[in-house]
């Protein structure tokens, strides 16, 4: 067992790929130039150098500010700034400009909001929808206060994929997620799936869960209906974070792989560096 605790050298597998190519300038300049916000810059994704080499990258709306401070994520906290009405058309036009086949949306908690963010969801989605109609997108949604009638409003924009991250297990949730509880986010789960939309979660290892409670957390996804799991290595992004507990080795993830297959899920993505987005195309099955 490794721990950041110790600051114990990363393992070789945990090595990522630089950005190095046009593709990865072209992805970086009109991010900035849009004044948009992506997941892989916010939460310090380990992917960042080969998604944009691929001019690929997840955009996340809302601003980002999140009003929960998850001890796992590197993402800005506090009091976030009002929604800007244009973001949605920039994100389309982005989208456009990338020619991109298929889009990852995802963004901050706003629970200030009184519809927790779900309208400039909808807006956004719909944008994407007139600009891009042949692009396939995946949203990556928070719970919306737990809100049912928000949920269903943003599931009826029907995108191909709607994902809501689990992040880790039953014991360890109250303890790295600040204000999501593990039964609500199996209900939100429930819902996409019982909406025939196709229903996603992704988990991180290496905080201390044992293999019974990420098998418990399986059987659970599936017996909500969720049959897409991506697991990934945790990675401190900071000394201020939850310290990581074991890195885990790839062969105990390809083992997961090969346990979520035989339980019952449709398709898997898991290894150190898999993030929820991470090749997200290969879950249109």
């Amino acid at each position: 067992m490794e721990s950041s605790e110790t600051h114990v050298r990363k393992p070789s597998w945990l090595r990522v790929k630089l950005g190095n190519n046009q593709q990865f300038s072209t992805t970086g300049n009109l991010v900035a130039s849009q004044c948009l916000h992506t997941i892989c810059q916010s939460g310090r994704c380990p992917n960042l150098g080969e998604c944009w080499n691929r001019g690929t990258a997840t955009f996340m709306i809302g601003g980002d500010i999140c009003t929960r401070s998850c001890k796992f994520c590197n993402t800005k906290s506090g009091k976030p700034l009002p929604l800007d009405p244009d973001e949605p058309m920039r994100i389309a036009d982005s989208i456009r400009k990338l020619q991109l086949k298929h889009a990852v949306i995802t963004s901050v908690d706003r629970d200030d909001l009184p519809d927790y963010g779900a309208g400039h969801w909808i807006e956004t989605i719909r944008m994407i929808k007139v600009k891009n109609p042949q692009t396939t997108l995946e949203v990556l949604i928070p719970d919306f206060g737990g809100n049912n009638e928000y949920l269903k409003r943003v599931i009826e924009t029907r995108p191909e994929i709607v994902s809501h991250n689990m992040e880790t297990v039953r014991r360890l949730t109250p303890i790295v997620r600040s204000v999501a509880k593990y039964e609500r986010s199996l209900s939100v789960l429930q819902q996409i799936a019982e909406s025939s939309a196709a229903a996603k979660s992704g988990l991180m290892l290496g905080l201390g869960e044992t293999e019974d409670e990420v098998i418990e957390t399986m059987t659970d996804l599936l017996h909500v209906g969720c049959r897409l799991l991506s697991v990934g290595q945790y990675l401190q992004p900071s000394r201020k974070h939850f310290p990581v507990k074991e890195y885990i080795h790839p062969d105990t993830f390809e083992k997961y792989r090969k346990t979520a297959y035989s339980l019952g899920f449709k398709y898997v993505e898991s290894a150190p560096l898999v993030r929820s987005s991470y090749h997200s195309a290969n879950f249109l099955c």
